[in-house]
């Protein structure tokens, strides 16, 4: 995989997409936005929601609800899904292989950086449940970003925030493909966000996955290293 080769193509930072791909949140975040929804009498299907989970929720509401429900309700529907959210937090479990993964890119000489658009909160909630405090190098949150995916800014502040200057993104979603790809930066993809592996290759994902677990065995045979 010559052209993939981390090291040779002077990538030094592996960012990782934390709700969907590190923690098991998907459902709980559909559940929380249908909810969100339905406080103001509007039904939208989950299945779109859950499609449209990885982007931030100041697009969320429009990709899913249009433009009008944003600019009528955006703000309050925000607040609402946080405060749905929130009880649910504690049901959320790490992804099988998590903390394994965050060990094995640091291993290989990235600096790893949890690249989130989320409350800070529920960033540091997920960090203790992944027992990654001494094993990150730092993490985002939506205090750091002015837009979130499938806008780029995400990843350059990922970037800033390590020092780095050219990142891997480990992802679950298009979303996560599109906003690596717009800055510049390497995406390999997990299944656990329901998309499938045409979409995501088609998104711009190098390689697709099954879970972090296969990634993580995959390292040596893809050559995930970083440069010197």
């Amino acid at each position: 995989m010559s052209a993939e080769r981390a090291g040779e193509a002077g990538y030094d930072t592996a960012a990782f997409d934390v709700d969907g791909t590190l923690v098991d949140t998907n459902y709980q975040h559909t559940i929380a936005w249908f909810r969100a929804f339905r406080r103001h009498d509007m039904t939208v299907p989950m299945w779109r929601i859950h499609r449209s989970l990885g982007m931030g929720g100041d697009n969320l509401v429009t990709e899913v609800a249009g433009e009008d429900v944003e600019t009528k309700f955006g703000d309050e529907l925000r607040a609402a899904w946080k405060e749905e959210f929130d009880p649910l937090i504690h049901e959320v479990v790490a992804a099988e292989g998590a903390r394994e993964l965050l060990v094995a890119a640091g291993e290989r000489g990235f600096k790893v950086v949890l690249a989130s658009s989320g409350a800070e909160e529920h960033t540091k909630y997920y960090i203790d449940l992944l027992d990654a405090a001494g094993v990150i190098d730092g993490f985002t949150t939506a205090d750091d970003v002015e837009k979130t995916k499938p806008a780029p800014d995400l990843i350059h502040s990922a970037l800033k925030k390590v020092g780095g200057t050219r990142g891997i993104l480990i992802g679950d979603s298009t979303w996560d493909a599109q906003a690596a790809d717009r800055a510049g930066a390497l995406t390999y993809a997990v299944l656990t966000g329901g998309f499938s592996v045409e979409e995501l290759e088609k998104a711009g994902a190098r390689r697709v996955f099954v879970s972090l677990t296969s990634l993580r065995d995959a390292m040596d045979e893809l050559e995930l290293k970083a440069a010197n």
